[in-house]
């Protein structure tokens, strides 16, 4: 079981502060949930696979090309955008 001071350490770390009865009841909680990773530490994975995603998706790639709106779609987005200079669209400054 966490002592009371290693959990006034982990909530330090965390930068909360605890009352004492906050630390007697997380002391209770934080000690439970690392008594289940050491039940999970007991169990055989030697031949499991490990994975990264549980539904086996993989990453999907496309090509990376420019496509030409024409001077139709270029006058579409700019009817869209709220302000304009010298046929750009003008944003505020970012720096």
């Amino acid at each position: 079981m966490l002592t009371k001071e290693e959990v006034e350490h982990i909530a330090e770390l965390a930068r909360i502060e605890l009352t004492q009865e906050e630390t007697t009841k997380y002391q209770k909680d934080l000690s439970s949930i690392l008594a289940y990773f050491e039940q999970l530490q007991e169990i055989d994975t030697n031949n499991v696979e490990p994975i990264g995603h549980i539904t086996g998706m993989t990453n999907m790639y496309r090509e990376d090309r420019e496509e030409e709106f024409g001077d139709l779609g270029r006058k579409e987005i700019m009817e869209n955008v709220p302000d304009t200079k010298d046929n750009f669209i003008r944003v505020k400054a970012v720096l």
